[in-house]
């Protein structure tokens, strides 16, 4: 479906274990595809940790905006609060696609606020995970193998979901996922 055949943009929802890509995949999506709207989510996760660009909050400044309704979706994940700003909405009234890194865990909940809602689920090999993962340096290794033994959790059902490989060359995972994301029209 082209983007003049919807009334609305899709919010394009990133979900993949940690070490897969994600961010890189986003961020090549998002060269590729210049009219692509990357969401930035806010974490209370300290600003210097790298990775995705996002804004940094404290435990009390998050609950307090989530009060607030400043989250189209929000949840609790490894220790850190993460959400999705309201403000997405108006890219996607727009008819913008929007990608946006997500949990597994609140997908059902999201495809209830977005009903445009679609699922980038990028996958690896535990051996491609566990090098990435190791060769960030954010978790010890024990936090590692916990992330590794959730890397294989299953999707929600009733999702529109699509797949994309990220073990090779990165250029070629997001020549793939450009190929998904826009499929040619017939």
């Amino acid at each position: 479906m082209t983007q003049d055949a919807r009334s609305k943009g899709r919010l394009i929802a990133v979900v993949g274990p940690s070490g897969v890509g994600k961010d890189s995949v986003m961020a090549g999506l998002k060269d590729a595809i210049p009219e692509l709207h990357l969401v930035r989510r806010v974490i209370t996760r300290a600003p210097e940790l790298g990775g995705e660009v996002y804004d940094a909050v404290s435990v009390e400044k998050f609950e307090a905006m989530a009060r607030d309704g400043a989250f189209a979706v929000h949840w609790g994940a490894h220790g850190l609060h993460y959400g999705i700003p309201t403000n997405v909405r108006y890219q996607l009234g727009k008819g913008t696609d929007c990608l946006a890194n997500f949990s597994r865990k609140v997908l059902v909940q999201a495809s209830k606020v977005f009903p445009q809602l679609v699922v980038l689920n990028i996958t690896a090999s535990s051996e491609t995970l566990a090098q990435r993962l190791a060769a960030r340096g954010r978790e010890t290794a024990s936090e590692i193998s916990k992330r590794l033994a959730q890397a294989d959790k299953p999707l929600p059902a009733g999702l529109q979901v699509i797949h994309l490989a990220n073990d090779g060359p990165l250029s070629q995972t997001v020549a793939r996922g450009v190929a998904l994301l826009q499929p040619a029209s017939v």
